[in-house]
């Protein structure tokens, strides 16, 4: 079982702080990008390292925006070295891991070609909050030079500026279509429009069936091409009034002005069907794609561009469910989404508490309504149905129910 430690040596309102400026870029959970791509080939091939990262840190967890060298996207902050380096605006250089008592214990240090020199440097926003890190890492001990170490603390600030031009853009820059903030701030207009005039809005989640099996059998470079090749046969099929994004690595989001539930399927259908038409000569074995389909229409009573989209995605979930390559309507038949209720979107530190409080994982809670909420954690398959919620920073403690379980996400019900 995991158990929460005290991650940050800070007043808790300090975290509050440093992950609202982590919301603020909203990066997380965002697909690779060719820029940090660049930030990490060049530590590792700068400082001769075999394992290079750009993190992100949240509540729970290191998520690797960028990385070369490990098969890691993410891991949980009680095992990265990377919670030290967050506390102060000065890289941390360890030599030899194994001779560091903060280290030496970890089976990251104790496994065989563990880990030995480790740098970070912290990527710190223009008001001062460590939101991430860069790494290096090596399974030799070393030294790091003056001069090795202002060249680390430049790449971290190109890594900073380049999160600074993320942040204005409105173009996913591998398929052309719009970013994740830019799609959400396009589709609250519209939501707008339609809650206003009570009309018709539908929105479209889907995502590419075993994209990872793609990745891992053919090559990144092939999974940006499948990613590329999705969005120009999409395309064509909706109109020009319709909003089309990259929500994730493998995930897309489409609204749909005037439309209701049996027009978005039938757009869903064909767009189903227009992927499964596409083909890429010369792949062995032959490449097809395949995606799963989720649709939500719009309750103007009481939907919001989240609440829109959480239903989407329950659908597509379903269709993931239930064998792939389906689309599928939301059907309303889960707890936190068919009440009427009003999410707010966070990122706060939060703890679960169970086992007579024997038990304590740490969590990012990223949404709150009147009587649930939902979390995100490394893993939920030990977290128990009945349990306590808290947000230390606020000093709200609720006890309750897990209404809707995933891999690394809980919706809970309090009361």
């Amino acid at each position: 079982m995991s158990v929460a430690l005290d991650i940050f040596p800070l007043p808790q309102k300090s975290e509050d702080e440093r992950l609202a400026a982590v919301e603020r870029y909203d990066i997380l959970d965002t697909p690779r990008e060719p820029a940090f791509d660049r930030i990490a080939a060049l530590v590792r091939l700068v400082f001769g390292v075999e394992t290079s990262i750009v993190s992100m840190i949240d509540a729970h967890r290191q998520w690797y925006k960028a990385s070369e060298g490990t098969p890691l996207t993410e891991v949980p902050i009680s095992e990265t070295f990377c919670r030290y380096a967050m506390t102060g605006p000065e890289p941390m250089i360890v030599p030899d891991a194994s001779q560091d008592e903060r280290f030496r214990d970890s089976p990251h240090v104790t496994a065989e070609r563990g880990v030995r020199f480790y740098a970070s440097v912290p990527l710190t926003t223009e008001d001062g909050h460590n939101i991430g890190t860069i790494c290096a890492i090596d399974s030799h001990p070393r030294q790091f030079s003056g001069r090795e170490l202002e060249i680390f603390r430049e790449l971290a600030r190109v890594a900073m500026s380049e999160m600074e031009l993320r942040r204005l853009a409105t173009t996913d820059g591998l398929t052309g279509i719009s970013t994740r903030r830019a799609f959400k701030e396009d589709a609250e207009k519209y939501v707008a429009l339609a809650r206003r005039h009570r009309s018709q809005l539908s929105a479209i989640a889907f995502d590419i069936d075993r994209f990872k099996v793609i990745n891992d059998t053919y090559g990144h470079a092939a999974g940006d091409a499948v990613l590329k090749a999705v969005t120009k046969a999409v395309e064509p099929i909706l109109r020009q009034s319709d909003i089309f994004g990259r929500l994730g690595g493998e995930e897309f989001g489409v609204i749909l002005p005037d439309a209701d539930g049996n027009a978005a399927m039938v757009v869903a259908e064909k767009l189903r069907h227009a992927l499964l038409q596409l083909s890429f000569p010369g792949s062995r074995p032959p490449l097809t794609v395949a995606a799963s389909f989720g649709v939500a229409t719009f309750d103007p009573s009481a939907d919001t561009y989240d609440s829109l989209m959480l239903k989407a995605d329950e659908a597509l979930y379903e269709a993931k469910r239930s064998g792939r390559n389906k689309s599928m309507p939301w059907s309303g038949a889960t707890l936190a989404t068919t009440r009427q209720v009003e999410r707010r979107r966070v990122l706060k530190a939060g703890k679960l508490v169970f086992n007579d409080r024997r038990s304590v994982i740490d969590c990012t809670v990223r949404a709150l309504w009147e009587d649930g909420a939902e979390v995100q954690l490394s893993n939920s398959a030990d977290v128990p149905d009945e349990l306590t919620l808290e947000i230390p920073s606020s000093n709200f403690k609720w006890d309750g129910k897990v209404a809707i379980r995933r891999p690394n996400s809980l919706e809970l019900s309090f009361g």
